[in-house]
């Protein structure tokens, strides 16, 4: 798979305990975004952060764990894709927030593995 220079990056921020049936969440879109054959998806786990929905601020620190630390996807490909991709996913998301940005590709690339 190639990606354009001109490309785009999709964030959804969500809580790390939030979940779609069985499964979280986050691990929901990252396999859904697979499936779709987008580019690639990361999480990231954040320290501290607050939403919408938030009278708190969720921090990590020893003497307090929150168990709902902010979660950040963050998956890059085409504006087109990533829109067909929202418009997938955006009923399964209950409270959080999607931003989408332009972002400039300047390499994607793999390293080959031989089959054995």
């Amino acid at each position: 798979m190639s990606l354009t220079e001109e490309g785009c990056l999709l964030r959804i921020f969500i809580g790390e305990s939030d979940r779609r049936g069985h499964m979280l969440l986050y691990e929901w879109i990252v396999r859904q975004a697979r499936e779709q054959g987008l580019a690639g998806a990361t999480v990231v786990r954040g320290l501290m952060g607050y939403g919408a929905n938030s009278k708190v601020i969720h921090t990590f620190k020893i003497e307090r764990l929150s168990e709902d630390l902010p979660v950040v996807v963050e998956i890059v490909d085409t504006r087109e894709k990533l829109e067909s991709f929202l418009s997938l996913i955006d009923a399964e998301i209950q409270a959080g927030l999607a931003t989408l940005e332009r972002a400039e590709v300047r390499f994607y690339r793999s390293i080959e593995v031989e089959s054995q």
